[in-house]
């Protein structure tokens, strides 16, 4: 005799349906767990009574980790709106002590980022939150956006165009591009002329985290009818500073990258000798956060930071 499918328990604990969201977000009981706090045991305990007051399996093992229902894939949405308008009314109560915080601040950002704002982020962060953790992501803005939907990150930094009404946005800062060199590099003798031809002139070396061979510098370009020689494509800054010393390669970053390749590794910069505008950084966060007294200091903090390096 069928019996029919189960049915779902009236009262759910609170402290279920956090685990639920975090798996949803996480695919991963170890990472949700860790996220959490709780042992991988804990996690799997909590899943398993989820399971059985929802009558459904919710998450499933696939060949890249766990993978929602379509059951699951409904609810998770609503359920993170409900969980962090939960978060916004238990702590209306109060101001936001960063001093007792212990949790993780997650955020994406581009590798050209990270070089000049994790370090002073992490110092301020330590300093008057010491019980924090930050948890930094390499994307570029599409993944950066991918992450946020997927509530793997909290905020995105970076320079991201069209942004989902259910994002909201502030600027931190409008960048140059600028030119990075090895300081004897013919393009700097007394006579040579740093034109838009002479850095065309020399290779280069093109960064792009998503793997392809061009950077946002060849869009610019392309809009003049220029192109330049990618000789070396890499998806992150790691070996950059040593390719650009030991050769006669250029690269083109922004001016926050360009800065700290000429401060933390003797290489030269120049402006790029073209007028291709100015590069807007935006944070980017869910409207969900708004009221999160924890995510408001933190975009605090990296406003300060951002200020610091633009002066």
């Amino acid at each position: 005799m069928n019996e029919g499918p189960a049915v779902p328990h009236p009262d759910i604990d609170l402290n279920l349906l956090r685990v639920l969201d975090r798996l949803l977000a996480e695919r991963s009981v170890t990472r949700a767990g860790e996220i959490l706090g709780r042992s991988q045991p804990a996690v799997s305990n909590a899943l398993a009574r989820l399971r059985a007051a929802l009558g459904d399996e919710l998450l499933v093992r696939g060949p890249d980790g766990l993978v929602p229902t379509p059951r699951a894939d409904a609810i998770r949405e609503p359920l993170r709106e409900a969980m962090a308008l939960v978060a916004a009314i238990l702590s209306d109560g109060g101001a936001f002590d960063p001093a007792r915080f212990t949790g993780v601040f997650r955020i994406s950002t581009p590798d050209r980022q990270s070089l000049a704002v994790v370090p002073p982020l992490l110092d301020r962060i330590r300093r008057l939150a010491p019980g924090a953790a930050l948890h930094v992501i390499t994307a570029d803005r599409h993944h950066a956006l991918d992450l946020l939907d997927d509530g793997k990150t909290d905020l995105a930094i970076g320079w991201i165009d069209g942004e989902p009404r259910h994002l909201h946005h502030a600027l931190l800062i409008d960048e140059t591009l600028h030119c990075v060199l090895r300081r004897g590099h013919p393009l700097l003798k007394r006579k040579a002329r740093f034109d838009i031809a002479g850095v065309l002139s020399f290779p280069h070396v093109v960064v792009s985290a998503t793997g392809a061979r061009t950077a946002i510098f060849d869009d610019l370009l392309a809009a003049q009818g220029l192109a330049r020689q990618a000789l070396v494509t890499v998806s992150n800054f790691t070996v950059v500073p040593q390719l650009l010393a030991q050769s006669d390669m250029i690269g083109v970053f922004t001016q926050i990258a360009a800065g700290i390749f000429e401060t933390s590794f003797g290489l030269a910069t120049r402006p790029v000798p073209l007028d291709v505008g100015t590069l807007p950084t935006r944070m980017v966060w869910p409207a969900r956060h708004d009221r999160d007294k924890a995510q408001a200091w933190l975009r605090e903090q990296i406003r300060t930071v951002y200020r610091d390096l633009a002066r």
